[in-house]
């Protein structure tokens, strides 16, 4: 689309402003009813309700043969919504686009404009804001402009290659593999690095080594424990049990002497406001929220929350940011809430400033509170228990970023025990700072010292040597593959949970503790990409694309050249695909379920709803239900095998397989064994400190899980 069609300018007109109409387009219903109360009675809010135009879903919708125009079309079930519009803009005497301000609302913004078809002569302005507050508002009204053509660009770019890759791939995938898959720019190279962590896992080869530690006392008989170092003061490594017999024989009645005494203090830095990734990172980890959930929340809490007393209220700024940059006033507020509720002692003595990683487009704030006086306690009568849990992790997290570093109290000593040398160290916290807001296992355990002095002998009460063997890379979670993605500069902050969502919708891969494993269907899709399409698939080739379209976005490339220079290379992979691709089988995972209907043993399928189990035998035999994963344990009351099961709502139980005939069924996870007070069994109760408890709760039998014991074998 041409550079000319943009917005108009805004035009003088004769009208007593009392008087004027004015119509403000946004694209949630939740957004308008927040700006709503801003402003004043002559403003009337409508909603888009996203996207009024797109590309066609039953074509790719690209014009390749005349420099690859896209054909926008009406959304299907929009006609109504836009004619409403319509009549509602032509009434006002000035209309404000106020969709999300980045690349995709300004692309609404635009589409809007030319669906609504309303002329030269009609006053369309865009207005952007970063939080939903009536300074934010109304301050966006007083700097109202015309349709930013570089942004909507960069949309239509990203939009035009994503829809070339996926409607091209996806169909080949259908005709040679299955239907229902996707190939998508992004989403085959986060396939990509969940298959390849999984190929380094499985040609993983563990290499043994040791450490040696040696238990002391002093003249005191306080003790602590050192840490082998090495040969004088050279490091010396402990690869197998003869070197440490050598090490063990050589301290055989040796005094450990003080060589060394380093006192200090350190400081542990607070932690950035969260960007988008962060925020799903920290989400992830902490409240077990998966990413696609988080955005979701993140939203309402941005559109706005009814409070009580205050009514619809944005909670905090734009989610979708890769930036840690606050505003002025964002952190003046900040500092005068420290400075008021923990003393003045807990603000940072300088600004704060922290700089993002590698490229970033910096176009709004990090996440923050809207109005940092609003704490989440004020206001937890007003949140679901998911919005209140995510809003305080914001909450906490953009205070904690402006206040005081924790400080620790360190000592370092070298010891030497005749040819040999050790280390030893301790730290004590001495002021919490930061911590004493946001504390996500950034705390760490004070470790503690006797007094030493150069030149004190001490006596090794114990030498413990221990093996070790290397451990394979960890699996990817949700967290993990977003900063990864992040890092590599592949995606931008819109895309981390769709693409997360994609990729175990389509059963490329799936997640198991938290983990993402890939299935056999990933990695036949996976083995497709890496050998017809390797640059869609080229961690680096995908980074520079992005890098491109952020120049797009910059006005320093017109957006169609990075078409021109993608299609020929991708269309040619396509046709040899075509032509070199057999038909690839992938096999139903069978199970020893029988089919009650003909006897066949049922398989695995994949719904819209995840796993079920179906008949082999369809269509002469369609028998279908539902398919439950067992929990490794069987039923105390019956025998038969215990199934994780959920509820309606979505809660996850332990329930017999012989239901409805048993009527086993537990919230907790059953161990398999019987309480050695009572006879009852004993079930796993607890997620972060889980305990061994009887389910008998007159009796009240309770223990330690067992630790789980290390296997020194491939994963």
């Amino acid at each position: 689309m041409s550079k000319e069609a943009t917005a108009a300018k805004p035009k003088k007109t004769t009208k007593k402003a009392a008087s004027k109409k004015y119509l403000v387009i946004v694209e949630s219903p939740a957004k308008a009813s927040t700006i709503g109360k801003f402003l004043g009675s002559n403003y009337k809010i409508e909603a888009s309700m996203g996207h009024i135009r797109d590309l066609p879903k039953s074509q790719m919708g690209i014009d390749i043969e005349h420099d690859f125009e896209p054909k926008y079309i009406t959304i299907r079930g929009k006609g109504d919504l836009l004619s409403k519009l319509k009549k509602e803009a032509k009434a006002a005497d000035k209309v404000y686009l106020a969709t999300d301000p980045d690349r995709e609302g300004e692309a609404i913004s635009w589409h809007l404009l030319h669906a609504l078809n309303l002329g030269d002569d009609k006053d369309i302005s865009r207005i952007t804001f970063n939080e939903i507050t009536k300074a934010a508002v109304k301050r966006s009204i007083s700097e109202a402009r015309e349709i930013d053509m570089d942004l909507v660009d960069a949309q239509q770019a990203r939009r035009v290659l994503d829809r070339m890759v996926g409607y091209t791939v996806s169909d080949l995938l259908w005709k040679k593999v299955k239907k229902g898959l996707s190939g998508g720019r992004v989403q085959s190279v986060a396939l990509r690095l969940i298959c390849d962590r999984e190929d380094e896992i499985r040609g993983f080869i563990p290499d043994e080594y040791w450490t040696i530690g040696a238990k002391l006392t002093d003249a005191e008989k306080k003790t602590f424990e050192a840490r082998f170092y090495g040969k004088g003061s050279e490091k010396m490594e402990l690869p197998n049990a003869q070197v440490v017999q050598e090490v063990e024989n050589g301290l055989k009645g040796q005094d450990f002497i003080v060589k060394e005494v380093k006192k200090g203090t350190r400081q542990k830095k607070p932690v950035a406001p969260f960007t988008t990734s962060t925020m799903q990172q920290e989400a992830s980890k902490h409240l077990n929220m998966a990413t696609q959930k988080t955005m979701l929340i993140a939203q309402q809490l941005y559109e706005g929350v009814h409070v009580k007393g205050e009514g619809n209220v944005g909670l905090v700024s734009y989610i979708r940011t890769d930036s840690f940059r606050i505003s002025d006033e964002a952190y003046e507020a900040a500092v005068s809430y420290i400075g008021e509720n923990f003393g003045e002692e807990y603000v940072n003595p300088e600004r704060v400033v922290y700089k993002s990683k590698g490229k970033t487009q910096d176009a709004h704030e990090a996440i923050r509170p809207t109005n940092v006086q609003r704490t989440p306690d004020s206001i937890k009568e007003s949140l679901t228990k998911d919005q209140y849990k995510l809003y305080k992790l914001i909450w906490e997290r953009f205070v904690a970023s402006q206040m005081s570093p924790a400080l620790y109290d360190t000592m370092q000593v070298k010891l030497a025990a005749g040819e040999y040398s050790f280390r030893a160290s301790g730290s004590r916290l001495t002021f919490r700072g930061f911590l004493e807001v946001y504390n996500k296992g950034e705390e760490e355990a004070d470790v503690q010292m006797p007094v030493l002095n150069e030149g004190d002998v001490l006596k090794a009460l114990e030498i413990l040597p221990e093996q070790h063997f290397t451990q394979p890379p960890a699996r990817f979670t949700d967290a993990s593959l977003i900063k990864t993605l992040e890092e590599i500069g592949v995606g931008r902050p819109s895309t981390y949970a769709p693409t997360l969502t994609t990729i175990q919708a389509r059963n490329y891969v799936t997640k198991e503790a938290k983990n993402l494993y890939p299935t056999e269907l990933g990695e036949v899709v996976n083995d497709i990409m890496k050998t017809y399409f390797p640059d869609i698939v080229d961690v680096d080739f995908t980074a520079n694309m992005e890098e491109r379209l952020d120049d797009v976005e910059m006005g320093r490339e017109e957006w169609k050249q990075i078409i021109r220079d993608f299609y020929p290379g991708f269309h040619a992979a396509v046709e040899n695909a075509v032509e070199k691709l057999a038909k690839v089988e992938i096999k139903d995972e069978v199970t020893d379920v029988i089919c009650e209907k003909c006897g066949r043993n049922m398989v695995i399928k994949y719904g819209r709803y995840g796993k079920f189990l179906a008949c082999p035998g369809f269509p002469e035999c369609q028998n279908a239900k539902p398919f439950f994963e067992e929990a490794g344990v069987n039923c105390p009351e019956c025998g038969g095998k215990v199934l994780i099961k959920k509820t309606k709502k979505g809660r996850t139980y332990f329930g017999c397989e012989n239901n409805p005939e048993c009527g086993f069924m537990s919230w907790n996870k059953p161990t398999g064994e019987k309480c050695p007070v009572c006879g009852s069994f004993l079930e796993e109760k607890g997620k972060k400190n889980p305990k061994i408890v009887c389910s008998n709760e007159k009796c009240g039998y309770m223990r330690e899980p067992e630790p789980e014991k290390e296997e020194n074998t491939e994963e």
